[in-house]
């Protein structure tokens, strides 16, 4: 079997980081276009950093607030006129997966001019903007990835955007910027970045160096993760850490892809707006239990990772720290309809039939 492993992002990651890199940033232009949220980079202190880098790199740059939590094909459209009416050279995102994301759909249109489906199905571009990535969670790891998720009202899902060329050019990774989130938004995206990290290892795409990053990547997050289930206050070395793991789990699926806990969980964050992942941690305790049927061995080692000897272990965490969402019959049927005929199916072995989507998604509303 042949392996290839890519990963072109130079990550610059340690305290005060950003502003004291500044002089990475002067090969990609003159002027750059900010784009994040509406307030939390403000909040957090990473704008400041990144204008003191840029100021201090002899940068222009013109700022974008308003990124929402799951970007629209038309919201990105917009940014992409802004950065070619403004003449920018380069995008630097700050905030979580969501403004990374919608970073580079931007930097795709703008310098090129595409259909939505020649955007979601392309995979190659004459040239795109480059882009700098600040996460300020740890979760989706789009630092490190080619994959744009962007909301597609068409669809009633998301879609992906894929292309190498979309892989940030540098990621700075500094913990202080997550020093004040929201408990549930620290849960939700640890979580997150937990399923790229488990789903990454058992995914068919899976690669010898990805399982071994995934399962790193799931020692340091288990112990956090229990913290937090008992309510413990976070360091700033457990939010550095975080940052690190989601890291890694985002390298192994910008190899193996996600599977079908991906394909089910958009359904319930683009009709029932439950945060990304959230819905993961529903739905990932079934999943284990559905794939443990055949693949008790490697079951066995991500929960040896997690520091648990069995799944039901695992599910008393996940539901520990996450509610479960009420879903009536109908929206089962119709998320579990959806979901089946996403590429992430395809990527999971044994591949699941309509009935265990049915089931997680059961699970996932608490009525198992």
């Amino acid at each position: 079997m042949t392996e290839q492993y890519y990963m072109p992002v130079k990550t610059i990651s340690g305290r005060d980081c950003l502003k004291n890199s500044s002089d990475a940033l002067k090969k990609y232009g003159d002027k750059a276009l900010i784009i994040c949220g509406y307030r939390s980079a403000d909040i957090n202190g990473a704008i400041g950093d990144a204008t003191y880098a840029l100021d201090s790199a002899k940068i222009e740059y013109e700022i974008y607030r308003g990124i929402d939590p799951n970007p629209t094909v038309e919201q990105v459209r917009a940014v992409s006129d802004i950065a070619i009416n403004k003449r920018c050279d380069f995008i630097l995102a700050i905030g979580g997966g969501s403004v990374i994301d919608a970073a580079k759909a931007v930097a795709i249109l703008s310098t090129n001019s595409l259909t939505d489906d020649e955007l979601f199905t392309l995979k190659d571009f004459d040239s795109v903007l480059p882009v700098i990535a600040v996460p300020t969670t740890a979760g989706t790891g789009s630092e490190v990835t080619q994959y744009s998720i962007i909301t597609n009202v068409k669809k009633e899902t998301k879609s992906f955007v894929v292309s190498d060329k979309i892989f940030p050019r540098i990621a700075y990774l500094d913990g202080k910027y997550m020093e004040n989130l929201p408990h549930d938004t620290t849960v939700n995206t640890t979580i997150d970045a937990l399923s790229h990290a488990i789903e990454g290892y058992l995914a068919v795409r899976s690669t010898s160096l990805g399982r071994v990053l995934a399962l790193n990547s799931i020692r340091l997050i288990a112990p956090i993760l229990k913290k937090m289930n008992q309510e413990e206050t976070l360091t700033i070395q457990d939010r550095d850490e975080l940052l690190y793991a989601s890291m890694l789990a985002g390298i192994v699926i910008s190899q193996s892809g996600t599977t079908a806990v991906h394909a089910v969980g958009y359904s319930l964050t683009y009709f029932k707006h439950v945060d990304h992942g959230r819905a993961n941690g529903l739905l990932m305790p079934s999943y284990l239990e559905f794939l443990n049927i055949v693949r008790k061995d490697d079951i066995s080692i991500i929960l040896d990772a997690l520091g648990m000897t069995t799944i039901t272990e695992f599910r008393t965490l996940c539901f520990s720290l996450l509610e479960t969402e009420k879903l009536t019959e109908e929206e089962i049927i119709k998320f579990s309809e959806i979901a089946i005929n996403a590429g992430n199916i395809h990527n999971t072995e044994p591949k699941p039939t309509i009935d265990v989507l049915r089931i997680m998604l059961n699970d996932a509303s608490g009525l198992n």
